[in-house]
């Protein structure tokens, strides 16, 4: 038997497809053929598996090898698959047993020297061949904290080459080698900032805790120093810690990302904050060679946070417009397409104007009214009504100080606080129950609007006169809603009455804190 076969994964976002990598030798002059749509980086792999059989003493055939990756309809990317080509190819000459080359998936990019080098998305690969009915998973040993987060299969972590074939029975000796180490960039973990340090701003801090009890957007429009990125970056720390499924989700995008995980999942929320100069691209994800997860993706689970909005390019701003509100995000390229998480709550901050002094009472604005038009019509309309929360935040005043600091006992701990948001989110998980929906942000304004709601016309007297005024749009109207729900599970309210959608149509428009 010259035809041999082991399995590999390739990635397509976070989705893996199960390849078949076979492996034929056959008579003619010496080759090695690799066909099934490979893309430039898995083409220079016979270079790679060649050289480094034959430094890990386990030369590869030389007769013509042809190896195929199936199904050949699939684009296949990266250098993942070197590990599966040499095993097949090393199954086909009868140097490793046959039967236990096919039932094992290989992950792993080979050196020239026969070591195995860590390569990303090792995570969603082994849950890929999990649940396509694998019991076995050799990956590189670098890999191996990574592969063993997935339960239900036996993650074999390998050096190189020759331990991979001794692993699958091959009568070799084994020999010391000094396994390639993780690069990770992400650095030790860093503890959450607490709401505690924010000082006076209690409107704010309020509004924030609503935005984390419903999964709700937020805008905020300051002079600088007003503590807009305190407040923003404090925003995690009153969200839950992920479910098992989140989780999963959220290692997953880390490690297609190229971030080290180590040997534990993502349990807290993610944070990210793309700089104003970042591209469409670096925002929605994408690639020449690999489609890699950008910011919003990154930020699944969690926050994205765009300081100085108004600063961004109005093309990618309006590029988080489908994924807030579909919750995914489909990156079309010329290699191919792949879909990513987008379930992300949004926190814009901006300057007043360009100059960051208008409405200040101590300072003199120096920019025209056409300027500072200018300046926010990068926000455009349909983004903005997106947002379900609008604030003004202020600087603190030297009495605000004072009090806060003579007064250590007003601070709210995040801790605290995000007690106060899950008691919020576990009234809204059980009405929500059976619907698809667990948050108050992600219910249907029509299934809000049913009459077995039980919010009573007369409560929503004030909304529905913005709505006739044209003050609100119809998805205005429908967030204000899901506001003024989340309103009334903070306060322990079985249905929200007039002075939740009051203070949710306040904090629509914009409250000032």
């Amino acid at each position: 038997m010259t035809v041999a076969r082991t399995f590999a994964v390739a990635l397509t976002g976070v989705r893996g497809d199960i390849v078949e990598v076979e492996a034929d030798i056959s008579a003619g002059l010496p080759a090695f053929v690799l066909i099934g749509l490979p893309d430039a980086a898995l083409g220079e792999s016979r270079k790679r598996v060649s050289s480094a059989a034959a430094n890990a003493g386990c030369a590869l055939t030389q007769r013509k090898l042809t190896v195929n990756l199936s199904p050949a309809s699939l684009r296949k990317q990266g250098s993942g698959f070197d590990l599966a080509i040499a095993v097949a190819a090393l199954a086909a000459s009868g140097e490793i047993p046959a039967g236990s080359a096919a039932a094992a998936v290989h992950l792993g990019e080979l050196g020239l020297d026969g070591r195995l080098r860590p390569v990303p998305g090792v995570l969603p690969a082994v849950l890929a061949a999990r649940d396509a009915g694998f019991a076995r998973v050799l990956v590189p040993t670098a890999n191996a904290e990574e592969a063993e987060l997935v339960d239900g299969i036996e993650v074999v972590p390998v050096v190189g080459l020759r331990a991979a074939a001794i692993a699958h029975g091959a009568e070799l000796d084994p020999v010391d080698e000094e396994p390639v180490p993780v690069a990770d960039e992400t650095g030790p973990p860093l503890d959450e900032p607490d709401m505690a340090d924010v000082a006076g701003n209690d409107d704010a801090v309020d509004a924030f805790v609503a935005a984390a009890a419903g999964g709700h957007n937020v805008s905020m429009v300051g002079p600088p120093g007003a503590g807009k990125t305190m407040l923003a970056r404090r925003l995690p720390s009153l969200l839950p810690d992920l479910t098992v499924e989140q989780s999963l989700e959220s290692t997953s995008i880390q490690s297609l990302a190229g971030r080290g995980v180590g040997g534990g999942l993502v349990r807290r929320p993610p944070f990210e904050a793309p700089h104003h100069t970042a591209s469409t691209a670096a925002l929605v994800g994408g690639g020449s060679a690999r489609l890699v997860p950008g910011a919003i993706a990154r930020a699944s689970n969690g926050v994205l946070f765009l300081d100085e909005a108004a600063e961004f390019p109005p093309r990618v701003l309006d590029a988080l417009r489908q994924p807030l509100e579909s919750g995914s995000i489909v990156v079309h390229r010329s290699i191919g397409a792949a879909t990513f998480p987008a379930r992300f709550q949004l926190v814009l901050a901006s300057n007043p104007c360009p100059c960051g002094r208008h409405g200040s009472a101590d300072e003199e604005c120096s920019c025209t009214p056409a300027a500072r038009r200018r300046y926010f019509a990068r926000l455009s309309g349909p983004l903005l009504d997106r947002v379900d929360i609008h604030l003004t935040v202020r600087r603190l005043g030297l009495g605000a100080l004072r009090v806060a600091s003579h007064e250590p006992g007003r601070a709210r701990a995040s801790a605290d606080l995000r007690h106060h948001v899950e008691q919020a989110r576990a009234a809204a998980r059980a009405r929500l129950a059976g619907t698809g929906w667990t948050l108050n942000s992600q219910a249907a304004g029509s299934w809000l609007r049913a009459p077995e709601r039980h919010v009573p016309a007369h409560a929503r007297a004030a909304l529905d006169r913005a709505l006739e005024r044209g003050a609100l749009t119809m998805r205005g109207y429908d967030r204000t809603l899901r506001l003024a729900w989340t309103l009334a599970d903070l306060d322990g309210a079985t249905s929200p009455i007039a002075d939740h959608l009051g203070r949710a149509l306040y904090l629509r428009r914009g409250v000032g804190a």
